[in-house]
């Protein structure tokens, strides 16, 4: 005898219980790989940001750096009468503005008298200054006297540094030399763009206008000032104080919100150079 008729029949899965089993496999499953690409967009956000905050940390740092250094070594600390090894001024500018002889005024916005007449740009300017100094500080050997220029071209901060050569003009011998060193800048963003930024970021771009990446205080021979309400001081010669503000996007917008994220920072270089 057959054992189907020796034993009882086993029961197994209908095709609808299968059907239902398979269905709810597939609704778990696509919720376990949308959270996880949900979560893999995220993590790549974040790094962006991380990435762009490091970016601007290490930019603001070098910034500030170089502004403290500004305008060594002074002409006391120099034996010899040559112009290239020594700082005629702290900050330099193009000689159509009458460097080194005639300090150039400091206008907020662009403009002034520090503006050059081949590039139309300004220096020192809201998005554009010139250091004048010697990176490697060495009393006994100034053959290392450079002019270090950041400019802010599109929304890429450009880092250039030229040897100061006597007679050259410091806003043609940078020109040439700058390379990428800050990407996705905006402090001068559109009235467009700073007005989408401003409905998640409520508290940057203060009265909706660009945000300067420099602005200066100058020795009044009393208490400094902001340069341009300076008066007679508002020269490049006097500037004391750099405030630098950097504020940087990250490449891609948020995968949740779609919004970019933006990161603030800000830091003071302070002229320290007593004999200048």
């Amino acid at each position: 005898m057959s054992g189907a008729r020796n034993g009882a029949w086993q029961s197994g899965f209908t095709l609808v219980e299968l059907m239902v089993a398979l269905a709810i496999f597939l609704l778990v499953t696509g919720a376990a790989f949308t959270l996880l690409s949900s979560s893999q967009q995220r993590y790549q956000t974040e790094s962006q940001v991380l990435t762009s905050f490091q970016e601007a940390r290490l930019a603001l740092d070098q910034i500030v750096r170089d502004v403290n250094d500004a305008g060594y070594p002074p002409p006391t600390f120099i034996a010899s009468s040559f112009p290239a090894n020594s700082a005629s001024a702290p900050f330099a500018w193009s000689s159509s503005a009458g460097y080194p002889g005639s300090p150039c005024q400091i206008a907020t916005g662009g403009g002034g008298t520090c503006t050059t007449a081949t590039a139309g740009d300004t220096s020192p300017g809201d998005f554009d200054v010139i250091v004048e100094t010697n990176p490697n500080p060495n009393p006994q050997t100034n053959q290392n006297l450079q002019w270090i220029r950041y400019q802010l071209i599109g929304t890429t901060l450009y880092r250039g540094t030229a040897p100061k050569a006597s007679g050259a003009d410091p806003d043609a011998s940078t020109a040439t030399q700058l390379v990428p060193f800050v990407q996705n800048v905006i402090n001068n963003s559109s009235s467009a763009q700073i007005a989408q930024y401003q409905v998640t970021y409520p508290y940057m771009f203060p009265a909706g206008t660009q945000v300067p990446i420099f602005s200066y205080t100058c020795d009044t021979g009393t208490a400094p000032s902001p340069c341009p309400l300076a008066g007679t001081y508002n020269s490049s010669a006097n500037i004391r104080d750099v405030i630098v503000t950097l504020i940087v996007s990250a490449p891609t917008p948020d995968a949740t919100t779609g919004v970019p994220r933006v990161v603030q920072l800000s830091g003071r270089g302070r002229r320290i150079n007593p004999n200048q």
